[in-house]
Order: C-alpha cells, then sequence, then structure tokens
C-alpha cells in the first residue's frame, strides 16, 4: 500500500474585469525547484462530427478549428467522440477541417469512436506518449461504444504505470488523458466514471503513488463545460467542456463536490502551464474568453 500525507486544498473566488476567476491550491510539483518554461496548449473534445446525422456539427467544427489554428497553443489534445454515433463516413470530414490547424493534434478515442475505426483513420496506436517540454502526456482509449463507463484493462494500466515510471526518471511531470473521468462522481452528477471492478482502484493507486509528478487528469464526455475535482492527492481531475454542446445541471447551486464554472457555450480550452500555475482559459467559439481558472501549485502557493 502506498502511503503519503496530505494537505487540505484551499480554494478562493474573485473577479478580474468581469471575468470569474477561481484559485485552486492543491498538492502538486511540491518538490520541483527549478524554474520551467511556459507551455500553452489547447484542449477540444466531443465534436461529434455528423451528430443526429446532419451537418451543423462538422460547419461548427470547421469554424472551430480555424480558431484555434489562430491561439497561441503550440500544439491540440482531442480528449474523443469524434464523430457521432461510430459513423465511418464523418472521419474524412473531421479530417478535413482539422487540416486547418497548422499544430500537432492528437487524439483519443471516445465512446462514440469504434476503436477500429480510430486506428484506420486517426492513428495506429490507441494510446500515445506526447512529450512537450517537461511535460509528458499520456494518451489512453478508455471508452468502449457500447457503455457510458470507462474501462482500463491491466495492460493499459501496466502501460500507465510504466510511463509514470519513466517520465519520474526523466524528471518531467504527467498529464493523463482520458475519454472517460476516472473520479467517483455521484448523483448530481452523470456517474459515469470508470467503477471498481473497471480499473477504478488501480488507477487511484497509480494517482497515489505519482501525486508528486501528475499535474492533471484530462477528460471529456460529460459536456457540462469545465466540470472538475482536486480531491484526491490535489491531482486536478477535468472533464473539458464539448465543442458542439454543453448543458448546465446547476452542479455548484446543488453543492456537489468540485467545481463547475457557470460558462456552458461550445468551445475550447486554451491552457498554460507555468512554474507553481495552471490556467485555463474556456474559448467559445465565435466569442471572446470568458470564464478563467487557476489552479496553483508548489511550495510557495
Amino acid at each position: 500500500m502506498y502511503r503519503s500525507q496530505r494537505t487540505r486544498p484551499s480554494r478562493r473566488t474573485v473577479l478580474k474585469g468581469g471575468m470569474a476567476l477561481a484559485v485552486l491550491l492543491p498538492t502538486c510539483l511540491q518538490t520541483q525547484a527549478a524554474r520551467r518554461e511556459e507551455l500553452t496548449f489547447v484542449i477540444v473534445t466531443d465534436t461529434h462530427v455528423g451528430y443526429r446525422g446532419q451537418e451543423s456539427a462538422a460547419k461548427l467544427w470547421q469554424k472551430t478549428a480555424t480558431e484555434i489554428n489562430q491561439t497561441q497553443g503550440t500544439f491540440v489534445l482531442h480528449l474523443g467522440d469524434i464523430v457521432d454515433g461510430g459513423r465511418e463516413e464523418q472521419y474524412p470530414i473531421y479530417l478535413e477541417s482539422r487540416k486547418l490547424i497548422e499544430k500537432p493534434v492528437h487524439e483519443i478515442g471516445g465512446n462514440h469512436d469504434p476503436e477500429d475505426l480510430f486506428r484506420r483513420y486517426i492513428r495506429k496506436e490507441s494510446s500515445l506518449v506526447v512529450e512537450q517540454g517537461w511535460m509528458r502526456f499520456l494518451l489512453v482509449n478508455n471508452a468502449r461504444r457500447e457503455s457510458h463507463d470507462g474501462f482500463l484493462s491491466d495492460e493499459q494500466l501496466g502501460w500507465l504505470e510504466s510511463k509514470c515510471d519513466e517520465a519520474e526518471r526523466d524528471d518531467r511531470f504527467i498529464g493523463i488523458c482520458m475519454h472517460v473521468p476516472a473520479h467517483s462522481n455521484r448523483h448530481p452528477d452523470r456517474a459515469w466514471y470508470v467503477k471498481p471492478g473497471n480499473g477504478h482502484v488501480e488507477f487511484g493507486e497509480i494517482l497515489h503513488r505519482f501525486q508528486h509528478r501528475i499535474v492533471m487528469v484530462s477528460h471529456g464526455h460529460f459536456h457540462n463545460g469545465i466540470r472538475g475535482w482536486n480531491d484526491r492527492h490535489g491531482i486536478h481531475e477535468i472533464c473539458f467542456p464539448s465543442a458542439l454542446y454543453n448543458q448546465n445541471r446547476g452542479l455548484e447551486d446543488k453543492a456537489a463536490p468540485g467545481f463547475n464554472p457557470s460558462e456552458f457555450r461550445a468551445g475550447y480550452t486554451l491552457v498554460t502551464l507555468r512554474e507553481r500555475q495552471m490556467k485555463l482559459q474556456y474559448q467559445p467559439t465565435g466569442s471572446e474568453p470568458s470564464v478563467e481558472k487557476l489552479c496553483r501549485f508548489g511550495p510557495t502557493a
């Protein structure tokens, strides 16, 4: 059993220029003293090209891709549900708009993306390591077409642990990307996650062991804007906003654990990592940036 001493994260919310700004202080990167260069990238998810058999999702994805290309982000992470309902004919349409993004784009599959089609149109490997500066991003497909829940096999768990070991050896910090959340959310949330028996306990052990290395665990799937928690070792487990549609489920009004800022327009997120700070900037497509969330970490936070 792994043992560690937790510190209780604090939270405060302020307003800056009419923009909601939430500051979270988790336990993360406490062993890092050297300065690390700023890293900025884009997270987009749940494009659902072909949604309801209509062209509207493809048109919105084209507009979103054009905007993403103009951001400061140096690369893009797509967290799954690339197309809707496993529609094979939609992958070439997705890829045509993807060409508008003149920077690397790295996808994982979602529960709407059959693995064989993902391998045929997107990438042969369903799991991927993306090295960017001082960060190592581990992309794992934990979704299945027949379920809204997530699944991590023994092979995937072993792969994650080995890649985390390598990151520690190389003095890199870690971002894990999976479509379905691993956090055990409950009502009033959707309660879709990697449940016990499907890798939940074992994944939690990986978070426990590498809590000093893992900056964030990123997901799509929820369509609830930015929805997240940091109650496991201070690691930020975040479901990012859908590029197609989001719903306001009133989670903060219902005192649901975690955070869910009041912004639910279709869009993407610009993420900036710098020494002891992570900024999430919600960018609704076709509009100005809205909500920002600052996640601070480190011994002087």
